[in-house]
């Protein structure tokens, strides 16, 4: 069978499973990889390997075997040090096994972004024992936030007010670390107005901005995202300006999702993930191409049209599990879809994960809306209106 291009996707959650269908679109072959079977990019690829990308050696035997065109990551617990040796090798890594490597840890793209490329950033400390953790967070001062530097979803993440509370965050942020790093990150609590992600797209040509996508987080993780937020021009300026010069240094081509804190007109560099990002699941309704689209396309060296807004506003709601199952099925679909009719634009996409877990998301409603806060307000009612039963 003829393709456009070979890719081994290396985890394969709902990002990765957005991705594959747009690649799919293009021709490619998909190689989807994760730790368990079913996973739901695995359902809409050619071919998958079970395997924990922890083991260095497998993650090095599946790539050989597979000899994909590019070789794309889509979770943060990945053994990277075998990533930059394929990538001298001769192996595709994209963007670039440096860029994976330097945000999969948070201390990497932390130092980076604040003593490379001198942004604006929190004050922050990093620790190794509880004792370092107690320092770090006399340099950020309470409230602070700890989490791991090696996590995703917020696993691990705890604001504390104050020293009493510090241990216990210490040590759930140790319990809910990916990989096999024993450090977290302790960072000053920044009261901003709003937080965005800026969609940044990095192509062989040039570098493209999405509008910037607002968002909600609970306990660390992503909630609700809606596009266009709301920011001065000015702002939007330093933000873009900013998450230029991270990306150039970082290289290579695809996606990258770099979240800021807004406080007034100061902009201050928050995380970067090298992939698309869960806040913009909201692109799937919003834009001409979604960040999977933008992402496949960079990936695979393909032109890219211009980046267009389709509506004046969209919004995106996580459709949560509020229990352990194996067991389960979705209920009120039918209701849900029917608010299109009623109140707007409504679509929802179901993941189709094997499992639920408390807080887990299972799928994402989408809206679109006049003005940024009627498509919040109708993603979220659509998203109570899906409901997860146990059998």
């Amino acid at each position: 069978m003829s393709f456009t291009a070979r890719i081994l996707l290396l985890g394969s959650g709902e990002l990765g499973r957005e991705f594959v269908i747009s690649a799919k679109r293009l021709g490619a072959h998909v190689v989807a990889c994760d730790s368990y079977a079913g996973a739901p990019a695995m359902q809409m690829s050619d071919e998958s390997e079970v395997f924990s990308m922890l083991d260095g050696e497998r993650l090095r035997a599946v790539i050989e075997k597979h000899k994909p065109d590019y070789i794309v990551p889509e979770i943060e617990a990945i053994r990277t040090e075998v990533l930059v040796e394929m990538e001298q090798e001769g192996w595709n890594v994209v963007p670039s096994a440096r860029a994976v490597a330097m945000t999969m840890n948070r201390d990497g793209i932390r130092d980076l972004a604040a003593n490379k490329l001198g942004l604006r950033t929190s004050r922050y400390g990093f620790a190794d024992s509880f004792e370092q953790a107690e320092a770090a967070a006399a340099h950020t001062g309470f409230p602070c936030v700890v989490k791991p530097v090696m996590s995703s979803s917020g696993k691990g993440q705890s604001n504390v007010e104050g020293p009493d509370h510090l241990r216990q965050a210490w040590e759930y942020a140790v319990a809910n670390m990916r990989g096999d790093r024993a450090r977290v990150i302790v960072e000053e609590f920044v009261r901003f107005d709003y937080e965005i992600t800026l969609l940044t797209v990095r192509t062989k040509d040039e570098i493209l901005f999405c509008p910037p996508i607002g968002h909600r987080q609970e306990r660390g993780d992503y909630m609700e995202s809606w596009q266009p937020a709301a920011m001065s021009d000015a702002a939007l300026r330093q933000a873009q300006d900013m998450a230029r010069k991270v990306v150039d240094d970082l290289g290579g081509h695809g996606v990258f999702g770099v979240e800021f804190f807004v406080k007034g007109e100061e902009v201050i560099f928050s995380e970067l993930s090298p992939r698309p990002h869960d806040t913009g699941m909201v692109t799937l309704i919003s834009q001409n191409l979604s960040e999977f689209d933008l992402h496949a396309r960079a990936v695979m060296g393909l032109p890219m049209r211009a980046i267009v807004m389709l509506y004046q506003a969209a919004a995106s709601a996580a459709i949560l599990a509020e229990r352990d199952s194996e067991n389960f099925r979705f209920e009120g679909l039918a209701q849900s879809l029917a608010l299109g009719r009623e109140c707007g634009e409504v679509d929802v996409r179901i993941f189709g994960k094997p499992l639920t877990r408390k807080h887990r998301r299972m799928g994402v409603a989408l809206a679109i809306g006049a003005r940024a806060e009627e498509a919040r307000a109708l993603a979220l009612k659509a998203a109570a209106m899906v409901q997860i039963s146990q059998d």
